[in-house]
């Protein structure tokens, strides 16, 4: 694919409040881009509910409902319902963070997987609760500095993506903010399908992960590259590993290029370390050997 089949219509507009090298905006942007005018955008609690900018000259050029944390499946799922039944066939998309996904929303995209909700349910992760001051959250990394964690995080990253996988999804995969052009071709093939489906996407955040604004998309490519966050598809069951991720696997970077850059890991013991070295390799070894009996 290559950035001329993108279509040039914007539905995210200039006017966000969002932190400058905010890649949870960029992301956004390719995902309705792949959604396209008729789709309506269901946001819990999170950053995107403030970046939006202040009523009534919102960023976003698509209905938005904003609901509460713990709801956004719920009303998706009404949402979904009631579409259908009057012969719509408008895009329904969850776009939550990891707190509203991994912990406080979990129960209701459980129950939307389980009652087969036709929706996407994009969940940009920043690996903390952004929006109230970066407090830890289920997606923390183990070692990683939050403010309620200041000398790191002692227990290590929910696996969401198991969690998902375990609903039998037909289609689920994992992207990163780095590679605009695999997530906007990964959004568009989710919503093809009847169903719920799920996205998994990782949003360096520079205010919370200690980074200068300006190497947001190099720190995305080196958690791909590093093998730290690995991008995937799995269709009807199917694991196919992505090329950027494939690539790495052949060579990848030593996990500290890409723990080094942020603060967030400034000082993390070697106990640590080690634990997500092996988790990483192991994590590597688990997809390949999936990947090779799909």
């Amino acid at each position: 694919m290559i950035i001329a089949e993108i279509p040039k219509e914007e539905y995210m507009k200039k006017c966000t409040s969002a932190c400058a090298g905010c890649s949870s905006s960029l992301t956004l942007r390719y995902v309705l881009k792949a959604s396209g005018p008729d789709t309506v955008l269901v946001i819990p609690a999170c950053c995107t509910s403030v970046i939006q900018g202040i009523y009534p000259n919102t960023a976003m050029n698509v209905p938005v409902y904003n609901v509460a944390f713990a709801a956004a499946a719920a009303c998706a799922s009404g949402m979904s319902e009631a579409f259908r039944e009057a012969g719509k066939k408008t895009n329904v998309i969850v776009y939550a963070g990891d707190g509203g996904t991994l912990d406080i929303g979990i129960q209701s995209m459980s129950g939307a997987f389980e009652r087969g909700t036709d929706f996407l349910y994009i969940c940009y992760d920043n690996e903390a609760y952004g929006n109230t001051g970066m407090q830890r959250s289920g997606a923390t990394p183990l070692g990683a500095k939050t403010t309620t964690t200041p000398t790191g995080k002692t227990v290590e990253k929910k696996d969401i993506d198991a969690i998902a996988a375990a609903h039998h999804l037909e289609y689920m995969a994992t992207a990163c903010s780095a590679y605009p052009l695999d997530i906007y071709k990964k959004v568009a093939k989710a919503l093809t399908f009847r169903g719920p489906t799920f996205i998994h996407i990782l949003a360096p955040c520079p205010p919370g992960w200690r980074y200068p604004t300006e190497k947001t998309i190099d720190m995305g490519k080196l958690a791909v590259k590093s093998g730290m966050w690995m991008l995937y598809e799995r269709e009807h069951g199917k694991l196919t590993i992505s090329a950027p991720s494939k690539t790495a696997m052949k060579k990848p970077i030593p996990l500290e290029d890409y723990l080094a850059p942020q603060g967030r890991f400034k000082g993390i013991d070697a106990k640590s370390l080690e634990i997500l070295k092996q988790r990483l390799a192991e994590n590597l070894k688990k997809l390949a050997a999936e990947e090779a009996k799909s």
